[in-house]
Order: structure tokens, then C-alpha cells, then sequence
């Protein structure tokens, strides 16, 4: 559940999407605001084990994906689905705009 207030969420959903028409456009707006704002690497847990999330992409199927690595191995695991860790790392709050759009 996001701490963000709505209106704060529907600015940046508007400032994300601002040239955006269409669905598409909208994803790529988020997209290329979560690549250039989000602080990357992190660390967060995924179902119990400790990841690094090393970027962000666009999956084939059209989803904004989190670039995770444990080790030699590498998984995307889709935005809207990774677990942030406490205390957020600088540029969260464009994936907390991007799933307030998703849903």
C-alpha cells in the first residue's frame, strides 16, 4: 500500500504521461521516467531471498521489469510486483505513480 497522497500521484502520473497518447505511450512515459529517476542498485528481498536490482527494462509482453542479480543470476521480475525495501531508494516514488496508473 503506497503512503502517497493521490493528488501527489495523479501530478506525477500527469507529469509522466504529459505527451503521452495512447496506452502505449503512457507505459513508455513511466518507463523512461523509472529508468532516469530510479537509483539503481539496490538491495530489496524477493520471496525470502536478498536481490540486487541492478535496472529497469521493457519486457516483450510490454511491462516495465525490475532487472534483478543474486550472484551470477539474473531475473526480471515486473515493477509492479517488487517489494521496495525501507528506507526507499531515490526515485521510488515514479514506480508508486506507476502502479497508482496500473491499477
Amino acid at each position: 500500500m503506497s503512503t502517497w497522497d493521490p493528488a501527489a500521484l495523479e501530478a506525477l502520473v500527469e507529469e509522466a504521461t504529459v505527451d503521452a497518447y495512447g496506452e502505449d505511450e503512457q507505459l513508455t512515459g513511466f518507463f523512461t521516467v523509472i529508468e532516469e529517476s530510479l537509483a539503481v542498485p539496490f538491495t530489496t528481498t524477493v520471496l525470502g531471498v536478498e536481490v540486487s536490482v541492478v535496472g529497469v527494462g521493457l519486457a516483450e509482453d510490454g511491462r516495465v521489469v525490475a532487472r534483478c542479480a543474486r550472484g551470477p543470476v539474473r531475473q526480471d521480475i515486473g515493477i509492479l510486483d517488487l517489494p521496495l525495501p525501507e528506507p526507499v531508494p531515490e526515485g521510488s516514488q515514479w514506480i508508486e505513480a506507476y502502479r497508482y496508473w496500473a491499477r
